[in-house]
């Protein structure tokens, strides 16, 4: 992502206003010397025995002067105006978009449904493949069901709860008996809003199956942490 260009207003103004004033005088000055070679170059041609081919030529050089002199304000003033104007060499990284997964204070006001749909959709946008919502009646404890990036079958369970609300080792239980002898998870995962209770993270050890708790959840949210599928081997 380009970053903005960067302005300085007040600084830009004020140089605006000073370099206004000197070219308003340089044409006020440029004006008078003008009419100063005109008036004189009349008078030179009706002057007796005057020289008027060469009054002509004295006015066109002071023309052509007074020409060059404009050009070369304009040119200065250009040359300052891109001055003011800075481009940082090296721009900032671009963070990937987030897809507004919920946090556990949004949960009161979602159903489980949008929430299996979110991390269906971050799944995706990190690289996964052949992402399914499967949740509903009859799931047998899946929700999201995916390819990660590098081949593993990706078996998930979606479990939106409020703060306080802690995700028990009875919920870790139903998912860790079917995950992988039904869905043939090479990789199962929980992924909660909220945390996990001590037994319910004991059972997940024992059984391999990855505990993914709000904080982790917000960071994969935002581009700032890794996906479920990017941690260490349990």
């Amino acid at each position: 992502m380009t970053m903005p260009v960067r302005r300085h207003p007040a600084i830009a103004q004020r140089r605006r206003q000073a370099f206004s004033l000197r070219t308003t005088s340089l044409g006020f000055g440029l004006v008078a010397l003008v009419v100063w070679g005109v008036a004189l170059t009349f008078r030179t041609a009706i002057a007796p025995h005057s020289d008027p081919l060469g009054a002509v030529l004295a006015l066109l050089a002071l023309l052509l002067l007074s020409t060059a002199t404009i050009r070369s304000a304009r040119l200065r003033r250009a040359a300052r105006r891109a001055a003011l104007v800075t481009v940082p060499e090296h721009p900032a990284p671009v963070l990937p978009p987030t897809v507004g997964a919920p946090q556990a204070a949004d949960c009161a006001d979602i159903d489980p449904f949008a929430f299996e749909d979110a991390i269906s959709r971050l799944c995706e946008r990190d690289g996964c493949s052949d992402v399914q919502v499967v949740g509903g009646a009859g799931d047998l404890g899946a929700d999201v069901l995916a390819t990660t990036p590098d081949g593993r079958r990706l078996v998930v369970q979606c479990k939106c709860y409020a703060p306080g609300h802690k995700v028990g080792s009875q919920d870790l239980q139903r998912f860790g008996g079917t995950c992988y002898a039904v869905h043939d998870a090479e990789l199962a995962v929980v992924v909660t809003t909220s945390e996990f209770t001590d037994p319910a993270l004991d059972y997940a050890e024992q059984c391999a199956i990855l505990c993914f708790g709000g904080t982790s959840l917000a960071a994969w949210n935002n581009g700032t942490g890794p996906a479920p599928w990017e941690l260490p081997a349990q």
